[in-house]
């Protein structure tokens, strides 16, 4: 296959830039190190997806409590990234990088003992404050291990392929826990590489901070995370429920708390986040495609475990295989998208990844119960090879905007802008699928908790006399495919429209030549 002679190709390259003649000995162990830890964060955010529908019904959440449960994580690590961001360029990005890693494995624990919906999502938050330490430490280190602009674009590549792995292996290796352990073993697999990536990356990693860092301004780090949880959640809270009185006293003040962030970082000698970055219209651009491209395929991620599992009955480790065509895409584009942005444009590049994408979602409105795996493998191909193209390229822009010293801030951004994403789309386009399945209709007597998910109806009819469990599992299922459609097409609006902005924002955007 062409896509397996690229492959090869870039293999040696990255050989050549890890180990070459005159580069820093072990870096590329080091690399290798970041690449863990990129693969830790991965695996646990689509474990959850595998593991959704067992905790659905072992924990029995409501309808709102699982759509916590699934962003909650993203929340309170969106909320967190910039400030952990700036603190690793001011304590030491090795620092932050390895307590964050422990802490990671340490809440893992905790998810996975979780016994009641209340505690999950408590253990997913205290998740993602510690994996607010992970992402933009790795970025910012490649940024210090790879000062040589090919050669980080390539670095760079490997980071969002290694990350695309990680969403491969993780349903695999999750499915196949869940044929034969209870749910909390998928979060388990997290203490084995976090002990390897604590235990070889103390070894290896060199440590780099800002030589002028300033203090870290505790006041800007509160206002953050109120500020960006504030807003997420209003938008979570009158998507599900209406503009109600909740939903306008959190947008307020999450939109009075960012309005005071952006005007302190403006007034400190030492922001946590210099808000000057934002002139650079590429490095805006750029974090706008990131946010918008993740929000449109949310609802698609987040679902099609349940759709493979619940509607057309699949076990675990085989819904695990079936997802496996996007992760295989991603990572055979994010390997080659420098050097064809390098080629070709950034812009040209970017926007073609976004309209692929778009066009896949669109193509899955005419999904239905009985949609064979051929077309589905091969929609998601698309969605793989497009957003390996787009992500990959963004990344390097962002990353190459900045001076070495702010490295942590920027990729804290760029990470922002993919947790925020991910929330906004999962409240965003999940509140469609759960508005659409409510509203089915059941056989006579359905039990109310059997329209709270689609898990619950599973576990719901499971009590009821054959007939009647035939007709809700019908009629539920329907409901469910009819709203993963929906949103689909709304995922798909939102990607195109992004493709058409990325294409004036990008405009003159060039990666840069080795020196």
């Amino acid at each position: 296959m062409t896509s397996a002679l690229r492959h090869g190709g870039e293999a040696d390259r990255l050989g050549e830039f890890a180990t070459g003649p005159g580069k820093r000995p072990g870096r590329g162990l080091a690399f290798c190190v970041l690449v863990l830890a990129v693969l830790l964060v991965a695996v646990d955010a689509t474990v959850l997806g595998v593991a959704t529908p067992f905790i659905s019904e072992d924990l029995r959440p409501s309808g709102s409590q699982l759509l916590w449960i699934g962003d909650v994580y993203s929340f309170v690590i969106a909320g967190l990234l910039v400030s952990m961001g700036s603190l690793g360029d001011r304590i030491g990005r090795k620092r932050i990088l390895l307590c964050g890693a422990t802490a990671f494995g340490a809440m893992s624990l905790l998810t996975a003992y979780a016994t009641s919906p209340g505690t999950m999502i408590l253990a997913r938050a205290l998740l993602g404050a510690a994996g607010a330490t992970l992402m933009p430490a790795t970025l910012a280190l490649i940024r210090n291990l790879f000062p040589d602009p090919r050669e980080r674009s390539l670095a760079v590549g490997a980071w969002g392929a290694a990350a695309s792995a990680g969403t491969a292996v993780g349903p695999i290796v999750g499915g196949f826990l869940l044929e034969r352990f209870w749910w909390g073993s998928v979060f388990l697999v997290n203490l084995p590489v976090m002990a390897v990536l604590v235990l070889v990356g103390i070894r290896t990693l060199p440590e780099s901070r800002n030589p002028r860092p300033g203090p870290w301004d505790l006041i800007s780090v509160g206002l953050s995370l109120v500020g960006m949880i504030g807003v997420v959640y209003a938008i979570k809270e009158a998507a599900a429920h209406g503009l109600t009185t909740i939903a306008y006293a959190t947008g307020l003040l999450g939109a009075a708390a960012l309005y005071g962030f952006v005007r302190r970082q403006l007034t400190l000698p030492a922001p946590l986040l210099d808000m000057r970055l934002f002139r650079e219209r590429g490095f805006g651009g750029a974090v706008l495609a990131d946010l918008l491209t993740v929000l449109g395929m949310s609802g698609l991620v987040f679902f099609l475990s349940q759709y493979l599992q619940l509607v057309q009955g699949r076990h675990p480790f085989e819904a695990g295989l079936a997802e496996l065509p996007a992760a295989v895409g991603a990572v055979a584009a994010g390997l080659v998208a420098g050097h064809a942005a390098r080629r070709f444009s950034v812009r040209a590049v970017v926007c073609g990844g976004l309209a692929a994408v778009g066009l896949a979602l669109a193509a899955l409105t005419v999904l239905s119960r009985s949609t064979g795996y051929p077309f589905l493998g091969a929609v998601l191909l698309v969605v793989g090879l497009g957003a390996g193209f787009s992500f990959t390229v963004t990344a390097d822009v962002i990353l190459s905007s900045v001076p070495k010293d702010q490295a942590g801030a920027a990729s804290a951004v760029s990470e922002t802008a993919y947790e925020l994403g991910a929330a906004l789309g999962i409240a965003l386009l999940g509140s469609i699928v759960t508005g659409v399945y409510r509203g089915f209709t059941g056989p006579p007597g359905t039990p109310a908790e059997a329209r709270e998910s689609l898990g619950a109806a599973v576990e719901t009819a499971r009590t009821l006399p054959a007939h009647t469990s035939t007709d809700l599992l019908t009629a539920a299922r329907d409901s469910f495919v009819h709203g993963l459609a929906l949103a689909s097409a709304a995922g798909a609006a939102v990607l195109l429209a992004t493709a058409v902005a990325a294409w004036f924002l990008l405009k003159g955007q060039k990666l840069e030549n080795a020196g």
